[in-house]
């Protein structure tokens, strides 16, 4: 750690990515659970997939909204020139979307299955790191302060978001857990992720990702609990509202709970 930049009177630099606290891992949970909610009143409900016959096409077209979005968003965020907090959370919120519908294209439309769908994504995001990693030298949030970083910000968010749902529909759905089960499965793992770092050695960096990837199942899971039938173990709530109210709490956590920039690696 460099002395001076935290001797008095001396500006710390920060980065353009949010400093990781427990008002960062609810804002991340509640918006993973509406990219699920989100995706689904969209592909679903709006465009039919969940009607009897569904060609799976609606998934792809959801896809391409949503990447639409994702990407005019990250645009924005990297030409910004420090953190901004809405900012930031209207890309989170769409990178999550598009995950959602992108998983369930590959896993439902094009046939490739949940437990293969994981596999494919999972060696996807650690690809990305390995590269990131490889290329920058450093993986961790305090370093995403220039475009090379950023892209491999995006990118690797991007994948976990995607692997998140085609994971938690697996664990869920396939594994037999059923949506609550698989919310005790997601939550345990990430308590256990939080006591590793309040009780161990291990890499902060290594911990943040593997955190940071554990909520995005956990709110797929949770999102498909609050809007899936009864008969199939959810709670049947209407998938526009509960996106609004998922909408209302993330909003109301930016406004409210400290939101301030990372400090740079240095």
């Amino acid at each position: 750690m460099n002395e001076r930049a935290n001797a008095p009177g001396v500006a710390t630099p920060l980065a353009k990515v949010p400093a990781v606290t427990l008002a960062f891992w609810i804002t991340k949970i509640a918006a993973t659970t509406l990219g699920e909610t989100g995706g689904d009143a969209v592909t679903m409900s709006w465009l039919g997939e969940a009607a009897p016959g569904a060609s799976g096409m609606g998934y792809l077209v959801g896809t391409g909204l949503f990447a639409a979005i994702f990407a005019g968003a990250v645009w924005a965020q990297m030409r910004a020139t420090r953190f901004r907090p809405g900012l930031y959370w209207f890309a989170i919120i769409a990178s999550t979307t598009v995950g959602t519908t992108l998983a369930d294209f590959v896993t439902r439309s094009l046939g490739v299955g949940y437990a293969g769908g994981s596999s494919l994504l999972l060696l996807m995001v650690l690809g990305v790191l390995w590269w990131w990693k490889r290329t920058l030298g450093s993986v961790s949030v305090g370093s995403v302060d220039d475009p090379a970083s950023e892209g491999f910000y995006w990118l690797t968010i991007m994948a976990s978001q995607t692997l998140g749902t085609a994971l938690g529909d697996w664990v869920a759905d396939t594994a037999g857990l059923g949506y609550t089960g698989a919310m005790l499965i997601f939550g345990g793992a990430l308590a256990g992720v939080a006591a590793l770092h309040v009780r161990s050695r291990l890499s902060s960096t290594l911990l943040f990702w593997a955190a940071f990837i554990l909520t995005r199942p956990l709110g797929a899971v949770v999102g498909d609990f609050l809007d899936k039938p009864v008969e199939s173990g959810g709670l049947a709530l209407s998938r526009l509202g509960a996106t609004a109210a998922l909408l209302v709490f993330i909003v109301a956590c930016v406004m409210f709970f400290p939101q301030r920039a990372a400090a740079k690696a240095h």
